[in-house]
């Protein structure tokens, strides 16, 4: 494929990018800048591209990439190294002090709700959440793997709906 072939297909393809940066990055500057970003490497790597091969997802990956490499970055920028006899990583964005009351409310809330969940979603949700994967649970409990995955969901769904007054004091 051509260097010219290439950047007609770039642009065609480019269109459906903008939303997904957009998803990613929730500002406007900011997903022109990813889009950007995207198209460069995209267009710089052409030669790495094989014909034949969804350029679409080619480009998401990329742009995924992308913003995970430099989100870590603004992290990285954002933290600095503490020179005291002790060498902590401290965080400059949490100058904040919490009387923990608000998190012994929540707990509270969160185990009032699991507790009031039904025995077959809070089983495979507890065992999930405890670090058992999916496969190791069906075996376990002996139910398939896609009602694990589904019980598990239910409860999800569930435990948001209950826990929903957390939802909005953000």
């Amino acid at each position: 494929m051509t260097a010219l072939e290439f950047t007609y297909n770039l642009d065609q393809v480019s269109k459906t990018l903008r939303p997904f940066a957009l998803r990613l990055t929730r500002d406007n500057e900011d997903a022109n800048d990813l889009l950007q970003d995207t198209m460069l490497k995209a267009f710089t790597n052409r030669d790495k591209y094989t014909d034949g091969t969804n350029l679409k997802a080619w480009l998401y990956t990329i742009m995924k990439n992308t913003f995970i490499t430099n989100y870590q970055r603004m992290v990285r920028r954002k933290t600095f190294i503490d020179t005291t006899d002790n060498l902590h990583y401290i965080n400059t964005a949490n100058n904040s002090t919490d009387n923990h009351a608000y998190s012994a409310f929540a707990l509270e809330d969160i185990t009032q709700a699991i507790e009031s969940l039904d025995s077959a979603y809070k089983t495979p949700f507890m065992m999930h959440f405890r670090g058992f994967k999916y496969h190791e649970i069906a075996a376990k409990l002996e139910i398939p793997i896609g009602t694990v995955k589904n019980r598990i969901h239910i409860a999800r769904k569930d435990l948001k709906r209950m826990l929903s007054v957390y939802s909005r004091l953000d």
